[in-house]
């Protein structure tokens, strides 16, 4: 290697390691420059990060808690603390065991006071069995087609044999209550 070659060797490392050093002092003015904020960046990061694993195992042990006061309900369902515990920690499986148990008693009333829940699941399907506990008709979103069958069969014992046939004629074929239909479809045919 001649010396000319050395010198340009030299010359390019040089070159390469001020291009480096001059980037350091870029990064480091950029640094000073905007301290503040990178730290503020930094902290809020951390702490959003940091709250949303402190709220995750508030979640978590919520859902234990309830959990645990559901199966202490499945045992024992008088049991009060267990009751207000499932209530205070998860109010839609406190709606959902109020629901299961009030149709398990037959309390119309307590059903008929599930009917009034923001849950349109539980509403519905609260008023629907009070209705049924107290021999009344009414519509249903998620018992249509029994619903329909019920109005049907009221039609008919109200002598409504046209009404019947319109409710009847509005169950689908592959409901799982068609067969009800079917049987009550030939109540409403007149002999001629």
């Amino acid at each position: 290697m001649s010396l000319k070659d050395q010198a340009g060797f030299v010359k390019e490392v040089l070159s390469g390691d001020e291009k480096i050093l001059e980037s350091a002092f870029k990064l480091e003015q950029l640094y000073k420059k905007h301290k503040l904020k990178i730290w503020s960046l930094l902290i809020l990061l951390v702490l959003f990060f940091a709250g949303r694993a402190g709220m995750q195992a508030y979640q978590e042990a919520n859902l234990y808690d309830a959990n645990s006061a559901l199966l202490v309900l499945q045992e024992n369902p008088s049991d009060s603390v267990a009751l207000s515990t499932l209530k205070e920690k998860n109010p839609k499986l406190y709606e959902l065991f109020s629901y299961m148990n009030a149709v398990k008693n037959k309390e119309g009333s307590k059903l008929s006071s599930l009917g009034s829940s923001s849950d349109a699941l539980i509403a519905d399907i609260s008023k629907y069995h009070a209705a049924v506990i107290e021999s009344k008709v009414v519509d249903s979103t998620y018992y249509l087609e029994l619903s329909l069958v019920q109005e049907a069969y009221e039609a008919l014992r109200g002598g409504k044999k046209d009404l019947a046939k319109q409710k009847l004629a509005l169950v689908p074929e592959n409901s799982a209550v068609s067969g009800i239909a079917r049987l009550l479809r030939h109540y409403t045919i007149e002999v001629k």
